[in-house]
């Protein structure tokens, strides 16, 4: 006999992509059933991933659990004649509205055929001097504002009549809709069960929905102290139920991506062949009959699968429900980190980004100044952080970035393991000073080995105005020669330092506060005086 049970969602765990839903609730048995059934379930479960178990005063095997999609037709009488009557609402004011609209026709008319019979008779009798101009201007204004209101409530009217019609279309299409209506889709769940006995038991089940993910985001303010980092997370879900005061759970893992890695299949190359009528194979033919053939078929799981769950259950009390904390509980497992938010948090099923705290917590870091003088006269500043060797794995996402209490920008964040670094760029610091001036240019007048010599030095001149000490990385750069002819050659450099590749120079400084330092350093173009050079616009 099978009984429909009443169940409440108590937790979820949201992964990128998915989610895994824990449902409970309590009946009173009496013995004699053997399957309970949890109705109007949405149709973004999947079948596969259903799970039951349960506890009571009573001992109860769980025998097997299934799923059955169900289509239902919404009962429409109610909302038909809602519909209708709104309609025949409408008509009736559409058609008081025509009647205004005649009537004031009328009195429009009647206006203009009286103002027309009145200039004949003001006109003769303005030549006999029976009347003045006085009183023909305050006749003629008189049959001119009145004719003017009439026209103007016409027209008011009309366009009343215009909306109402609208309105009409729309509930008749709604109408039209309702009395072809879709069937409404829905699975039951299932749960086979031998009871041994009267009285009470909880059944719990777990399943999978699409439609659901979260994405991290992050927070990060940046001191002279030091990184605050918060991690938030932004949940949205359209799985067809709302979440309302459960306990919640996001995870890392990618339970989508399967459970096997992917299996190498030989690379092969060809030429291009005509394609092959598609045939079934009688081996293929009979594997399919036998799958169709097979309990369970069609989406439906078998008892047999869930024979784990038949074990004898007995009587236990509730573990109690754990505290709510501001911040979430982190675990990990291998590679997967679970973020536990606890209870109390509420999903609507509406698509709309949820912002949750996970965490919030201070982050070792070292800031760093680069400058790239020949491109830009401002150091930019740079904050190296250091996930710590306990952290959590920070996943990809969109990160807030403030400096003290100034919102610098948004910048994306990629993966971070825990032990890793990462670099946070904090924009223009005005707090160091950079000039580049260049200070020679010669053209050397003889030719050494028909080869004509231009020398270049440059000085820069960098100040550090702050009221601690900072360091920077200072990068200039030479010119490179894409030809064999024309060759470059670094001569002077102070402090000196090797040239790097593809002609960087860069310099590791570390700046007292309030204290200069300079930098020069020079390189010399050689080629055929008749080679005309182009990109030495330095």
């Amino acid at each position: 006999m099978q009984h429909p049970i009443e169940t409440q969602i108590c937790a979820v765990t949201v992964y990128t992509d998915q989610a895994l839903v824990t449902r409970r609730g309590t009946i009173t048995l009496t013995g004699a059933e053997t399957e309970l059934a949890i109705l109007n379930l949405p149709t973004t479960l999947k079948a596969e991933s259903v799970r039951a178990n349960g506890e009571g005063t009573i001992a109860v095997r769980l025998l097997g659990v299934r799923t059955e999609r169900v289509f239902a037709t919404e009962p429409i009488g109610e909302r038909v004649g809602q519909i209708n009557t709104a309609i025949q609402q409408l008509q009736e004011q559409q058609q008081d509205l025509k009647y205004r609209v005649e009537s004031l026709q009328l009195q429009r008319t009647f206006v203009q055929s009286l103002s027309e019979k009145s200039v004949e008779r003001f006109s003769q009798s303005l030549a006999r001097q029976q009347v003045g101009l006085g009183e023909t201007a305050d006749l003629l204004g008189f049959l001119g504002q009145r004719y003017s209101d009439y026209a103007q409530s016409i027209a008011q009217h009309d366009k009343e009549r215009v909306e109402l019609d609208k309105q009409i279309q729309v509930l008749k299409q709604q109408l039209q809709q309702l009395q072809t209506p879709q069937p409404r889709q829905s699975y039951s769940l299932i749960v086979a069960i031998e009871p041994s006995g009267a009285g009470e038991f909880t059944l719990e089940v777990t399943y999978g929905v699409n439609c659901a993910s979260w994405t991290p985001l992050y927070d990060i303010q940046v001191n002279s102290d030091g990184v605050n980092l918060s991690y938030l997370a932004e949940v949205k879900q359209t799985s067809g139920e709302d979440w309302s005061e459960v306990a919640l759970t996001l995870s890392t893992a990618k339970p989508g991506l399967g459970t096997l890695p992917p299996k190498v299949q030989p690379w092969y190359i060809d030429i291009p062949r005509p394609p092959a009528a598609p045939m079934q194979s009688a081996p293929m033919v009979g594997a399919m009959r036998k799958r169709a053939q097979a309990p369970g078929a069609g989406g439906v799981s078998d008892a047999e699968e869930f024979g784990e769950l038949g074990a004898l259950l007995m009587d236990s009390s509730p573990a109690p429900i754990a505290a709510e904390s501001v911040m979430a509980t982190t675990a990990t497992e291998g590679g997967v980190v679970t973020f536990q938010v606890g209870g109390g948090s509420k999903i609507p099923s509406d698509g709309t980004p949820h912002k949750i705290t996970i965490f919030s917590d201070d982050y070792p870091c070292r800031l760093e100044y680069v400058a790239m003088p020949r491109l830009v006269s401002f150091a930019y500043l740079q904050a190296i952080v250091t996930n710590p060797a306990q952290g959590v794995t920070l996943l990809p996402g969109r990160a807030n970035i403030f400096r003290g209490n100034t919102f610098v920008g948004v910048t994306p964040l990629e993966n971070v393991a825990p032990n890793q670094e990462f670099q946070l760029n904090l924009g223009i610091d005005e707090g160091l000073k950079i000039d580049r001036t260049l200070v020679e240019r010669e053209v050397d007048k003889k030719f050494l080995g028909n080869q004509r010599r231009i020398t270049y030095g440059y000085r820069l001149t960098v100040t550090n105005l702050r009221s601690e000490p900072v360091t920077l990385k200072l990068t200039e750069q030479l010119p490179v020669s894409r030809n064999e002819q024309i060759k470059v050659r670094l001569t002077k450099v102070n402090p000196t330092i090797q040239l790097g590749e593809m002609g960087v120079l860069e310099w590791t400084l570390t700046l007292q506060p309030q204290v200069k330092q300079e930098i020069s350093y020079q390189f010399v173009v050689e080629h055929p005086p008749e080679l005309a050079v182009t990109g030495l616009n330095l």
